[in-house]
């Protein structure tokens, strides 16, 4: 069985900065990373793992089309077993309410502090392992 995070960004660059920062945990499989490039795709990604079980998705806010704000909500009713933690560039109080409101389990701003959210993973890999 594989452990799976799946990160939801539009921005292209995401991908890669996401591999390069658990390029030792991918190589060693401790679990591997899916990417989404919209909600949508987000969406129809949970829907089917496979053989991969889903243990944490990242997510940005600002995104074209359904935003990860409005993602949340249909994201928690399909997959309420799985934490989402949002990823934005604007960390002000309104946002992080509306976050938690919507079932976020947290909420990390830009630029990202991979030692945190490396923290978050491991605490999510813990249980799951």
């Amino acid at each position: 069985m594989t452990l799976l995070v799946l990160v939801v960004d539009d921005e292209a660059d995401v991908e890669g900065l996401f591999r390069q920062q658990f390029r030792r945990d991918l190589r060693a499989r401790r679990f591997a990373m899916d990417f989404a490039a919209s909600a949508a795709q987000a969406l129809t990604r949970v829907a089917d793992t496979g053989e991969q079980t889903l243990i944490l998705i990242f997510s940005d806010i600002n995104m074209p089309g359904m935003n990860g704000l409005d993602m949340l909500p249909e994201m928690r009713a399909r997959r309420p077993d799985v934490p989402v933690i949002m990823i934005t560039a604007y960390g002000d109080a309104e946002t992080r309410r509306t976050a938690l409101d919507r079932g976020a389990e947290g909420l990390l701003t830009k630029p990202i502090d991979f030692g945190q959210l490396r923290q978050v993973v491991e605490t999510r890999l813990g249980p799951a392992t």
